[in-house]
């Protein structure tokens, strides 16, 4: 598992775009599938999209299919979230992930993560 650091987190009102970035270390970060995931306040932290090592495979969870769209710049060892038409329901802390495309999917199996950042949707 590779530390990951992420970024762009903002207050924004509904219908707006955010595009979050994490960014990894390590030399494994191209090998392994990514995962964004979110927990919003007295919440389980849940899967928001995966997508696979080269980026031929992705998933979303149903709500934010869409609106949201995973991508990966593996040269620079950094992941992508972008976020568009933002609900109120989008508003959480996310954090990113990576391992095999079975352990990005479940989410549950990681020991560490980084410390997320905030997403904000108000009007």
């Amino acid at each position: 598992q590779v530390p990951f650091v992420e970024s762009g987190g903002d207050t924004v009102q509904p219908g707006g775009s955010l595009t979050l970035s994490c960014a990894a270390s390590g030399s494994l970060f191209g090998l392994l599938a990514m995962g964004w995931y979110r927990q919003a306040p007295g919440k389980q932290r849940e899967l928001v999209a995966a997508l696979s090592n080269y980026g031929a495979v992705v998933n979303y969870t149903d709500s934010v299919k869409g609106r949201f769209t995973i991508s990966r710049d593996n040269a620079k060892k950094t992941a992508f979230l972008q976020m568009n038409n933002l609900k109120l329901e989008d508003t959480a802390v996310y954090y990113c992930n990576s391992g095999r495309w079975e352990e990005v999917l479940n989410g549950k199996s990681f020991d560490s993560w980084g410390q997320g950042t905030q997403v904000t949707v108000s009007s």
